[in-house]
C-alpha cells in the first residue's frame, strides 16, 4: 500500500513562524512534525510515500534527502550516534512530491495524487497531526479495509462542545470500535452533530476516492471538501483509534505535544519537571 501525506497549506496559526517554513516542517520536541507522521506511516508497513507540497516547501524535501556535507562533518568529528540517526531520516522510505498548484481543499490536494497510486487502495496521513499508541493508527485502519474491503476512517470521541472543529459521523457499531458509517457533517453546530465521533486525520481510501472527489462541487470557502467526497463513496467504515491523536493546528496544541514527548525521553524528563515546578513557583 502507499501512502499520500497532504502538505501543502499555508499553516496560517503559525504565523509568523510559518512565514518561510512549512508547518509541518516544525519541531515537536527532537523531530519535525512530518518525521512522525511518516515513522507512522513506515511502522505501518508502507515504504511508498507521496507528500502534496505547496510553495515554500522545499525544506521538507532537503529534511528527507541526503546530505553529504552533514554526514562527512559528523563522520570527521566522531559523532557516530549523530550520523546514524541523519542516515536513518534518509532511509526511511522512498518519497516522492507533487505539489498542489492552487490552495483548494483537502480533497483537491488528494486528487494529485491520482496518477501516482493508480487504482489502488492507499493511506492517507495529514501533516500536522501525530498518533501515539500501541498499534499504529494507520496500520489499525489497513486491518479494517482488509476485513471489509471498504474505506476506513480513523476516530476519536471528542467533548460535545469541540465538535464545531471536526468532521463528526453518524454510524452504526458493527464490532468494537468499528463503525459502520452512514452519514459524515463537517464541523456542524454542537446541538446538531449526530455524535461525537470525529474524523482524526488517518484514511484507508480505496482507489474510486478519485471519481468522488471529481464530482464534488466546492463546498466552504470555494474548497473541495474531502468530507463531502468520502460520504459519495458506498461503504465507509470508522475505527476507534486505541491511542491518542495530536493535533498540531495550532500553537497551544503544538506546544502541549511537546512538552509530552520530552516527558517521554528520560535524557529529559527529570529537568524539564524541575523547570516547570520552578515556574508555577514563580507564578504562585
Amino acid at each position: 500500500m502507499k501512502a499520500v501525506i497532504p502538505a501543502a497549506g499555508f499553516g496560517t496559526r503559525f504565523l509568523p513562524a510559518t512565514k518561510a517554513q512549512p508547518k509541518e516542517m516544525l519541531p515537536v520536541y527532537d523531530k519535525p512534525t512530518i518525521q512522525y507522521v511518516i515513522e507512522e506511516a513506515v511502522a505501518s508497513g508502507i515504504d511508498d510515500i507521496l507528500i502534496v507540497t505547496g510553495r515554500n516547501k522545499r525544506s521538507i524535501e532537503d529534511h528527507f534527502d541526503k546530505s553529504f556535507e552533514l554526514e562527512q562533518t559528523l563522520q570527521s568529528a566522531g559523532k557516530d550516534d549523530r550520523l546514524r540517526q541523519v542516515r536513518a531520516i534518509t532511509d526511511l522510505a522512498d518519497i516522492c512530491y507533487v505539489r498542489q498548484k492552487e490552495q483548494k481543499g483537502l480533497g483537491d490536494a488528494i486528487y494529485c495524487a491520482k496518477k501516482h497510486i493508480g487504482g489502488e487502495a492507499f493511506a492517507v496521513l495529514l501533516g500536522d497531526s501525530i498518533t501515539k499508541g500501541p498499534t499504529p493508527c494507520t496500520k489499525q485502519l489497513i486491518d479494517v479495509y482488509e476485513k471489509y474491503g471498504a474505506s476506513a476512517i480513523s476516530l476519536e470521541e471528542v467533548p460535545r462542545d469541540k465538535v464545531e472543529r471536526y468532521g463528526i459521523i453518524k454510524g452504526t457499531e458493527v464490532e468494537k470500535d468499528v463503525y459502520k458509517i452512514d452519514k459524515l457533517v463537517e464541523k456542524p453546530l454542537a446541538h446538531q452533530a449526530p455524535s461525537n465521533l470525529a474524523i482524526m486525520g488517518r484514511y484507508v481510501l480505496t482507489g474510486d476516492i478519485f471519481d468522488k472527489i471529481d464530482e464534488t462541487e466546492p463546498g466552504v470557502g470555494g474548497e473541495i471538501q474531502l468530507t463531502d467526497a468520502l460520504s459519495k463513496l458506498d461503504a465507509i467504515y470508522g475505527n476507534t483509534f486505541e491511542g491518542k491523536t495530536y493535533d498540531i493546528g495550532n500553537r497551544f496544541e503544538w506546544l502541549k505535544t511537546s512538552i509530552e514527548f520530552a516527558l517521554d525521553d528520560d535524557e529529559s524528563k527529570d529537568a524539564l519537571i524541575d523547570y516547570m515546578k520552578s515556574m508555577i513557583n514563580k507564578c504562585e
